[in-house]
């Protein structure tokens, strides 16, 4: 069991990121540290996406020589969907923060729970 986590170290570490990154946006009331947590969970995902991409002995999918066998170059999609999720979690992120600034300026609190109750008790008044 441990030889194999050893020989996967990347997905070992990109499995325990992710549940780190669970454990704080469930757990934590916070507004900003769910966001963290959303942030460790997506760069949990980017790291196995990257180590399932990558292929030892290969090289980046470049023509480079006139080399142009498929087998001496990595599967280049893998890269692409990193590349692509990062920019949508740097968009996700902003939108959220911006959020959290509007709820705080409003509640003034970041506290989630402490949030619905004074959304509950405006929305009474």
């Amino acid at each position: 069991m441990i030889q194999h986590l050893s020989l996967n170290i990347e997905e070992t570490a990109a499995v325990i990121l992710f549940g780190i990154g669970f454990t704080i946006l469930l757990l934590h009331r916070n507004l900003i540290k769910k966001i963290m947590g959303m942030n460790i969970m997506d760069t949990a995902t980017y790291l196995f996406l990257a180590s399932k991409g990558y292929i030892t002995g290969r090289a980046v999918p470049i023509v480079v020589d006139g080399v142009q066998e498929v087998s001496a170059y990595i599967n280049p999609v893998p890269s692409g969907l990193v590349l692509t999720g990062i920019v949508v979690s740097v968009s996700t992120t902003a939108l959220m923060l911006s959020l959290t600034i509007r709820l705080y300026e409003r509640y003034h609190s970041l506290d989630l729970d402490e949030i619905l109750i004074l959304a509950k008790e405006e929305e009474r008044t």
